[in-house]
């Protein structure tokens, strides 16, 4: 299986201490607080779940993602399959910063096909709009 040399890199300033951001995208009460549902972490492994997300009411989930680090509040890294037949991994660092945390966020493992190309597009779109969902709901509270 050949890979996609291309990486998705996101990052978001979020002025609000690192251990509440860290809290916000890794734990299950956090997800579900405002992008998940359901979701349960437990033995090394993450499931997260999604139910009538978005505009087009989208339900699905990651079933049995390994946590490759669990570093509170510095770094998360699983490895998530999403309608893919192989995983993505996904690392997150959660820097300190003078006004709250900067979140980098950076996914790869994409198969290099048409399938593995166009899920890279979607993630990394989705990335965008999930961290942007993260900065509002850690900020000012808001939800979907």
């Amino acid at each position: 299986m050949k890979l996609l040399k291309t990486t998705i890199h996101h990052k978001v300033l979020i002025r609000v201490p690192r251990e509440q951001v860290y809290a916000a995208m890794t734990t299950p009460e956090g997800l579900d607080a405002w992008f998940t549902n359901g979701t349960v972490k437990e033995k090394g492994k993450l499931h997260l779940r999604w139910k009538n997300w978005g505009p087009d009411k989208v339900t699905t989930e990651s079933e049995n993602s390994p946590i490759l680090e669990d570093n509170p509040p510095e770094r998360f890294v699983f490895k998530w399959w999403m309608d893919t037949p192989n995983p993505t991994t996904v690392e997150m660092d959660f820097l300190e910063h003078k006004e709250g945390t900067l979140l980098k966020l950076k996914e790869f493992g994409y198969e290099d096909t048409e399938e593995g190309h166009n899920r890279f597009e979607e993630c990394a779109v989705g990335w965008g709009e999930a961290l942007t969902l993260l900065k509002f709901y850690c900020e000012y509270g808001l939800t979907y």
